[in-house]
């Protein structure tokens, strides 16, 4: 290389760091700006995740103090008083009290709870799910059989989180209505569905047997 080339390529590369200098002192700060931004981003994830843990636990502890009275009156009292963060929370806890409030003869307190949870949208559909089953299950001696078996089978459309609690509590409507064959038919169903849970067709198959019915071998299980 000739020392023309050479004094070329150092000018070059001057002028390169030059303009490179140039950018860094104008824009510099955006560089800045994004490393801010992003470790505070993080730092901020971590802070809210912790806080959630933090709070998450504190709730735990406070039913658990509360579910430890040894009296329902006393549980409902405790119950009450605790104060969660979380709309998910307020409906754990307000479950909860529901269960307590009708174990001291208080069921349409219970109830009422119960339904204002079923009818929250902001709520998670399971939720809203488990607060409409429990709230039935309570009424069923005082509610119709033709309005629980109405609201039970909307629980038990099809993807429906309890579909198969629902499907189980039809059963009983039917055994109840004199209806045999019908909760016969509709217990073997629920027997065979992949989602059942062993104690579910555990009680499924005990009531078939009560019903004079001959369980099905399941699916997958020779005969």
């Amino acid at each position: 290389m000739s020392d023309v080339d050479s004094f070329i390529d150092e000018v070059t590369e001057e002028v390169r760091r030059d303009r490179l200098y140039l950018l860094l002192r104008r824009w510099g700060w955006v560089g800045v700006l994004l490393v801010i931004i992003v470790v505070g981003g993080a730092a901020y994830n971590e802070y809210r995740k912790a806080t959630a843990t933090a709070s998450a636990e504190s709730l735990g502890d406070q039913i658990i103090a509360a579910l430890a009275e040894n009296d329902a009156e006393g549980r409902a009292t405790r119950l009450a008083e605790i104060q969660s963060e979380s709309a998910g929370g307020d409906a754990v806890v307000q479950m909860l009290l529901s269960s307590a409030a009708s174990n001291t003869g208080t069921t349409d307190a219970a109830v009422e709870g119960l339904n204002r949870i079923a009818a929250d949208g902001e709520l998670p559909e399971i939720y809203r799910q488990i607060a409409a089953f429990k709230g039935l299950l309570m009424q069923g001696d005082s509610l119709p059989v033709a309005d629980r078996r109405q609201q039970f089978e909307a629980l038990a459309n099809p993807g429906a989180p309890l579909r198969l609690l629902a499907e189980e509590q039809l059963a009983l409507i039917d055994i109840e209505e004199g209806k045999v064959d019908a909760a016969l038919t509709r217990l073997e169903a629920v027997r065979q569905d992949a989602e059942a849970s062993v104690d579910l067709q555990q009680r499924a198959t005990q009531l078939i047997v009560a019903l004079g019915g001959k369980p099905e071998p399941l699916s997958g299980q020779q005969g």
